[in-house]
Formats: structure tokens, sequence, C-alpha cells
């Protein structure tokens, strides 16, 4: 199911002994645009430090609640390598991470999450046999991290202006890649949202906060209207990609 991240913002982590905060971002890998952890904002439990959960170990959440169980224990999660608010997650760090929890780290086969196509196919640790060798990214194959909440805000540039900003993320919550970038384009069409896949864009230019699309402005200003309210659905999808005449993800 295709879900909106902001939306999931401030839901309350509930490990399987106790709860551990809440969400507070998301950070992505900017190769194959996956969402690699949530951070969860641990108040004074952990103070000055920075809470990673992986979706390996996120159960169904419950929507009508806002909660989202995570499948280890409390103290599980707080002896885990400790990373400062401000610190960079590097490779070496997720390395030791992962290690800690027994997964194989999402770079180390060709798959979206390595050895599986979904996170949920690592866990229980280990359920998955560790990728040949020769299928192996390697250590210095360091993909960065990026925030949803500090990409969001990037400026869209279309092929003949700035069109808009990012506001929001679509994510699809099996595999967790970000399928749709939502743009706001109020600055030139008040209060009007519309989708752009991440496989669209031309580059990113992450040094001066800009995503750019090799569309024009009347092409996004005339594509289906996006609705915040409203569930993105297949009905919508073939709409979307009928009129841009690209083709389908799903085949």
């Amino acid at each position: 199911m295709l879900r909106s991240v902001k939306e999931l913002y401030n839901y309350i982590l509930a490990a399987t002994d106790a709860e551990i905060g809440r969400c507070k971002d998301f950070l992505f890998d900017d190769d194959r645009w996956v969402i690699r952890y949530m951070v969860a904002d641990a108040g004074k439990w952990l103070p000055g430090k920075r809470v990673l959960i992986s979706p390996i170990a996120l159960g169904e959440p419950d929507w009508r609640t806002r909660r989202f169980p995570v499948l280890l224990e409390k103290r599980k999660i707080e002896a885990a390598p400790h990373l400062d608010e401000d610190a960079p997650v590097s490779r070496q760090y997720e390395q030791q991470w992962f290690q800690h929890y027994g997964w194989p780290g999402y770079w180390t086969g060709t798959g979206l999450w390595g050895t599986a196509e979904h996170p949920g196919a690592l866990f229980p640790p280990m359920a998955v046999e560790p990728a040949p060798a020769a299928h192996t990214r390697t250590p210095e194959d360091n993909t960065r991290l990026r925030s949803t909440k500090e990409v969001g805000g990037y400026h869209l540039q279309a092929q003949d202006g700035k069109i808009g900003h990012i506001d929001d993320f679509i994510v699809n919550d099996r595999e967790w890649i970000i399928r749709y970038l939502v743009v706001d384009t109020r600055n030139w069409l008040p209060g009007r949202k519309v989708l752009v896949p991440p496989t669209w864009l031309a580059d990113v230019d992450w040094a001066h906060w800009l995503v750019k699309v090799d569309l024009s402005r009347e092409d996004i200003q005339n594509s289906p209207e996006y609705d915040p309210h409203a569930p993105v659905n297949r009905e919508y999808e073939v709409r979307l990609y009928d009129y841009y005449g690209r083709p389908k993800y799903w085949g």
C-alpha cells in the first residue's frame, strides 16, 4: 500500500516490551530512493543519541491509534551502537549496526534489500542467506542517506523554470521504496499538488536544494492533481502514467 511519509511522523513506536518514543524522520538512500531507517525521537530515554529503526523490524501499524509496532525488545535497541544526534550515518557505522541485530546489510546483494526484495523477508535475523561475494557491494560504495524532512522543501526545477517544492513523499509500505515526490505548486498554482516519481528525475543538486526533472512546467501544471486526503490507488497511478505516456513500474 502507498502511504504518505508526513502522515507517519509522530506515530508512537511500541517495542515488544515498552514504548520507545515517536517517529521523528526517515533516512533514504540517494541511489535507489529506498527508506533504510526510521529515526525515533526517544525523548529522555537516550538524550542526544540518534535512535535508528530499520523497516526490517517494523510491524503492521495501527492507523487508527497511530502506533507502529517495533519487533524488538527495548534493551536490544538500547544496546545498539550509539550515534550522536548530528553525526552522519557512515557505512562503517551501518556495518556495526546491522551486525548488532544479525541482519545482512542492504548493500550486500542485488535486491532492494540486499539479499531480499523487501525488509520483512529479513526478519527474524539471518532469515536470508548471505549473497555470494560476486554480488556484494563493497563498504566503499558509500551511498549517502538523506533525511525526508531535509529534502522536503527542495525546489522542483522543470525544463523551463521552477514549478514548486517537495512537500511530502509517497512510500510503498512493503518494500519501503519512495514511489512519488509530492510537489506543492502553490507559488504558481495555489493549493495544487502533483506527484512525480523519483525515477523521472534528471538530476538532484543536493548542494543547492534543487530537484531537476525533464518535464515542462505546463506538463506538470496539467497533470492529474494529487489529493492528500485520498489514497494513491492504482486507478490514479494509471491516469498519471497515461498522462505522461511513461511505462508503468508495475508492468
